[in-house]
């Protein structure tokens, strides 16, 4: 129960300071996970506990030993390393690799990821989920995030993420969170949560909506591999040489003419000199800003409207590379179309802030889920003309080619930022439009598999709450 004036104030009954063991924090009783479990105690289905679903390494629920991360660039002596802040990423393949000798070790072997399984962050920011795809197999994860394996004999792994990641399932994971300042769960907080039980028809439609989902997001990867492939095939481009094969130190030598036009060194690095010459080579170059229309939206008061009919989900540069964003708190309209901080179909978004070697000059294509969104100012937003251009330009940019020669346009000491003239000045190939489309269509057709799967996901939540609702 809530009083409607005061959004983060509840009425706390005293059964339920009883059955919590009379804990006085607010995290019990704020998540919602007693409203979800008094809705599922007047559920008239079987209700199981988790663990008797799961199987696996202790049991089918467990995070991991604190461990030490000794990194390597090489993939064949290391393998990809997943952690709670990069588990919702839609792109993988700039995860650090954790040493094979240690993952393949006895001591860290089980934290080897499968598909069909489930993670649960379970410290700092508690609950975030996510279901592991067939592309994620050999991924390995930290201890900080918990894993879930369902035992698909009991029940269907994908009616299970569904359940967990539904309102009912996320309030009473979360409910189990302890700490003051760095909070966590553990696999025991969990054990007994209830999974209520329908029949194996709804059980089965719901799980197939989740592995659909799954499966579309693994094709987009392949698909967006595909691309990169006929990328470097049609435009002659050569493989970037990795940043720890260059030269030590990094000298470079440059023309006086040029050097006034920047004095950072890293704009003049090995790494940022290979790539202009690739595009170079390629031939048929063109400006950017010429190409497509290119903007960074100017600095705003974020003022929020208490009623989403009048505002737009707002979500941060970070939120933009998850597989599916959500938001509770919504722009202004007015503020959104006055500083162009609207999401369209067909746009290109690209990091402008932050370190060099993050996120910084890697690019988002938006499709229909992001579609009506407003996001940060530190957000490049390239127009092109149509998709077959929008498909082809963010294959370039999102090439590492790309990522090098926008971040290198960065400046500042502390927190790098990019300046919207000079990403209109840089300088790529422009093949002919056959080749625009060739090398483009898969990226396209990978965006449309992951908007599809975002609608999949959520209809098979719906379709479980609407059963949980029913009462049947």
């Amino acid at each position: 129960m809530s009083f409607a004036s005061f959004k983060n104030a509840r009425i706390v009954r005293s059964g339920w300071l009883d059955e919590g063991g009379r804990r006085l924090d607010c995290n019990p009783y704020m998540s919602g996970a007693l409203e979800a479990r008094d809705t599922l105690k007047q559920l008239k289905v079987r209700k199981d506990a988790l663990s008797t679903l799961t199987k696996g390494h202790a049991g089918g629920i467990y995070n991991g030993p604190m461990f030490k991360r000794n990194y390597v660039d090489s993939a064949e002596y290391g393998v990809p390393f997943i952690s709670s802040g990069s588990m919702l990423l839609a792109d993988l393949s700039t995860l650090p690799r954790l040493r094979r000798s240690d993952a393949e070790s006895g001591r860290l072997s089980y934290l080897r990821l499968h598909a069909g399984m489930m993670m649960i962050s379970c410290s700092g920011t508690i609950g975030r989920m996510t279901y592991v795809r067939p592309d994620m197999d050999g991924v390995w994860s930290s201890q900080d995030v918990l894993k879930v394996v369902p035992n698909p004999e009991q029940i269907p792994p994908g009616y299970l993420y569904a359940f967990l990641s539904s309102r009912y399932g996320v309030p009473l994971v979360v409910s189990g969170t302890y700490g003051a300042i760095i909070q966590h769960i553990e696999p025991e907080h969990i054990a007994d949560l209830p999974v209520p039980r329908f029949d194996a028809r709804t059980e089965v439609a719901i799980a197939e909506k989740v592995d659909a989902a799954a499966d579309a997001r693994s094709e987009a990867v392949e698909l967006l591999q595909e691309a990169s492939n006929r990328l470097h095939m049609r435009l002659g481009l050569r493989t970037p040489t990795p940043v720890s094969a260059l030269t030590k130190p990094d000298v470079t030598a440059v023309s006086s003419g040029t050097f006034r036009d920047r004095g950072d060194g890293y704009y003049y690095s090995a790494r940022n000199a290979e790539s202009r010459r690739a595009f170079d080579a390629a031939g048929g170059n063109r400006a950017l800003g010429e190409a497509a229309e290119v903007f960074i939206p100017g600095i705003f008061k974020r003022l929020y409207a208490s009623d989403p009919q009048f505002g737009s989900p707002y979500i941060t540069g970070g939120d933009v590379f998850e597989l599916a964003p959500v938001s509770d708190k919504f722009l202004m309209k007015r503020v959104a179309a006055e500083y162009g901080l609207l999401l369209k179909k067909g746009m290109i978004v690209v990091q402008e802030a932050g370190q060099l070697g993050g996120l910084i000059g890697r690019s988002v294509m938006v499709g229909s889920y992001l579609d009506g969104f407003s996001c940060s100012n530190n957000m490049i937003r390239i127009v092109p003309e149509d998709d077959i251009d929008g498909g082809y330009l963010f294959t370039l940019l999102s090439s590492e080619h790309g990522v090098r020669l926008l971040s290198r346009e960065a400046a500042g000491s502390s927190i790098p930022h990019t300046d919207e003239l000079r990403v209109k000045r840089i300088q790529v190939p422009w093949p002919s439009r056959k080749d625009r489309e060739d090398i483009g269509a898969p990226a396209i057709r990978a965006r449309e598999l992951r908007d599809q799967a975002c609608v999949w996901e959520q209809e098979a939540r719906d379709m479980l709450e609407a059963k949980i609702l029913g009462g049947e």
